[in-house]
């Protein structure tokens, strides 16, 4: 496995909007922390990543700015990337889908399936804004959800409840361009026919048992439902452009955005390539070699492009493959260790409300290694994390500077007071001098161990775990007492702790990369191996690594350099000016109440037209997550006579534990709908406040009893 060439990479950011600490936990710091590891670890590893600049959400928001998609696209791709650096994500690479490369990369697989008859042609209906003179894409059409009766649904999926829809399911729809009533008129795309791929697919993932439960459950709940053909074309002006050569007329046609997007992994793997005097050089990480070698592909996202990593962009390189027997092979991914969402004080991240970080504000106030820290602790790897200014000040103060910067203090400030800058011998070492230097192995061995299993908090966490050891080897050798009596035990005790130092300062490396060096310059530790991406000349990598972190590193009289702070406290002040910070913007951006406090009246009804209603009150006795959306809570809800089984959407505002116990009011001559596979028989009321946050309809009436 080590000695495979490694591919990483972490999901596109969209280049319509900036980066927030969301963003950073869920796909780029992960990747980062991973990379850096194996490149101590002397992996022949690239890590790629850019801007994806193409979909209907980049010609929106254009549209909306009276601007061009282009003019939108430079904007963003500058400020991602800038965004990125100042957090040290370590890219081989930062591309973007705008480029020449990316667009002749595309085209090439696309005409190579096309030809090799693996995508099927279809005229079909769809929607058509007659003021606006265009098709409309599903991102171009909001309208009602008919699954849970939310208004302001998208032609692919509603956000409600979690559905996926198209267009053709929307309930009074409407262009998102002009506002317009669409029509229906002919148009003809390219579908890639995932049902004929579905037994392949299938078998590969069998395969993926150590897989993370949550991407195994999500692309599982898809297989079972049956994979469908999916357009790999939409009508737009704005994309990678239909290649001439297609049997059909690609006038007016780009690719879709979820086949093009993938492939820039692809295309940034071969502008790399280039940039390095070889243009053949991109095979080596995505193709099986003549000789056998097998590249290891690993994607970082975040959970909601689980289906497009693990189903569509494996299905489009099945499709490839097959359509050039010939030439080498791609690989699919290896793992895709996707992680759940980053809540922000206990709410959802939302960037409409104003509740959110955004990276370049933080770096502003905020050394880089502190915040990288303060994420990679809390990294919502198996379920949604909350991030939390207070926690930060705890783990930053309690940990970094308590832990770690203290206990190197406490090494690098006795070498310099009492063994003359100098790291003493060792000479007859105890007991503990000897389990002291044994833990420098272990802590090696389970780190670089966690990394492996892509348990990265788990990772960073026993780094910090070794820093504590050493604190408790200190206050149990006592050398402010032993310098007094017993010099040599004293000597002892300081070049053991310097040499866990030096092993600390490579494996807190991928975490806190500028604390580490400044910790190595300190320690007059030369010829680690980078952590950063090597030079052209220096891809074979030299120097000190990962597994030298077990040994001690330092010899007898090596000369030490000044101690200094590596790591500053958080103060009560910043923590609550961020917090003031949020509620400041999320005000900005609350309706003012003067203006609009509340939602319109609906058109006035009749008695006879609310009487038909049966509204019961039922007791939720059970709650759990719908296994196959997001979105979905499933309620068991006492109704007195019989106990049903009930399906809403409002897993984003409230937990399930939240409402086992509550008597609710239920509809209860709601006709059963069946949603992602269960039954739905009834509908639970909540009521939506001015925030848009949702609480459930409670009554004191017992189960079954009549609401009038």
């Amino acid at each position: 496995m080590a000695d495979r060439p490694l591919l990483v990479t972490s999901a596109l950011p969209y280049a319509n909007g900036p980066l927030h600490l969301g963003h950073l936990a869920g796909a780029y710091l992960p990747a980062d922390l991973f990379v850096r590891y194996a490149r101590l670890a002397g992996r022949d590893v690239v890590f790629v990543c850019g801007s994806d600049e193409h979909g209907a959400a980049i010609t929106i928001r254009a549209h909306k700015e009276g601007t061009t998609p282009q003019a939108i696209v430079d904007r963003y791709h500058a400020e991602l990337e800038h965004a990125l650096d100042g957090f040290g994500i370590s890219f081989d690479i930062y591309g973007r889908t705008s480029s020449e490369t990316h667009r002749e990369t595309s085209q090439d697989l696309f005409l190579a399936v096309e030809r090799a008859g693996g995508f099927t042609r279809k005229t079909s209906t769809q929607l058509y804004d007659p003021e606006a003179g265009l098709f409309l894409a599903d991102r171009y059409v909001t309208g009602t959800c008919p699954v849970c009766g939310y208004e302001h649904a998208y032609g692919d999926q509603c956000e409600n409840c979690g559905s996926a829809l198209s267009p053709d399911d929307l309930i009074e729809p409407r262009s998102t361009l002009t506002g317009a009533e669409p029509e229906r008129r002919e148009t003809t795309h390219w579908y890639l026919p995932l049902g004929d791929l579905q037994p392949k697919l299938e078998e590969w993932l069998a395969t993926k048992t150590d897989w993370k439960p949550n991407v195994l459950g999500q692309v599982r709940s898809w297989l079972q439902d049956g994979l469908q053909e999916r357009a790999m074309t939409r009508d737009l002006d704005w994309g990678v452009p239909v290649p001439e050569g297609v049997d059909g007329d690609p006038e007016g046609k780009v690719l879709y955005v979820w086949f093009d997007a993938p492939i820039g992994y692809i295309s940034f793997t071969r502008e790399w390539a280039r940039q390095r005097g070889d243009d053949d050089l991109w095979r080596r990480y995505w193709q099986v070699g003549e000789d056998g070698t097998t590249p290891e592909l690993v994607h970082f996202i975040g959970k909601d492009n689980i289906v497009f990593h693990c189903l569509i962009f494996p299905a489009v390189l099945m499709a490839q493959n097959e359509a050039q027997p010939d030439l080498p092979r791609f690989v699919l991914p290896e793992n895709v260790p996707a992680n759940e969402f980053l809540n922000l004080e206990g709410q959802k991240l939302s960037t409409s409300r104003g509740w959110a970080v955004w990276a370049e504000e933080a770096l502003a106030d905020f050394p880089v290694d502190l915040l990288r820290y303060g994420l990679a602790v809390g990294l919502p790897e198996t379920k949604d994390a909350d991030f939390s200014w207070a926690e930060f000040q705890a783990r930053v103060n309690g940990e970094l500077a308590d832990v770690v910067g203290n206990f190197v203090n406490r090494a690098l400030t006795f070498c310099a007071r009492f063994t003359d800058g100098q790291v003493p011998a060792l000479v007859e070492p105890n007991e503990k001098d000897q389990q002291m230097l044994a833990a420098l192995e272990t802590a090696t061995a389970t780190v670089g161990a966690a990394y492996e299993r892509y348990r990265l908090r788990e990772a960073v966490q026993e780094a910090v775990g070794l820093a504590r050891l050493g604190n408790q080897y200190l206050q149990e050798t006592e050398p402010w007492k032993t310098r007094k009596t017993d010099e040599q035990a004293m000597r002892n005790t300081v070049h053991v702790a310097l040499q866990v130092c030096a092993s600390l300062s490579i494996l807190m490396e991928p975490v806190v990369p500028d604390a580490m060096a400044s910790l190595r310059a300190m320690l007059q530790l030369d010829g680690l191996r980078s952590s950063e991406p090597p030079a052209d000349s220096d891809r074979q990598p030299t120097g000190l690594g990962w597994s030298d972190a077990a040994t001690p590193l330092l010899q007898t009289n090596h000369a030490i350099g000044e101690p200094g702070i590596l790591f500053r406290k958080i103060e009560d002040e910043e923590v609550e000016a961020q917090r003031q910070r949020l509620a400041d913007r999320a005000a900005a951006v609350e309706t003012p109440e003067e203006e609009e406090p509340y939602a319109d009246l609906a058109e006035t009804i009749t008695f006879d037209q609310f009487t038909p209603l049966d509204l019961r009150a039922g007791r939720i006795v059970a709650a759990d997550v719908h296994p196959k959306a997001d979105k979905l809570l499933r309620f068991d809800v006492d109704l007195g006579f019989e106990t049903r089984q009930i399906l809403s959407g409002v897993r984003e505002h409230l937990a399930p534990d939240d409402l086992v116990g509550q008597t609710v009011v239920v509809v209860a001559n709601l006709a059963p709908r069946t949603i992602r596979g269960l039954e739905s028989q009834g509908m639970i009321l909540f009521a939506e406040n001015r925030d848009g946050a949702l609480m459930p309809v409670t009554t004191s009436g017992e189960p079954g009893a009549l609401v009038k």
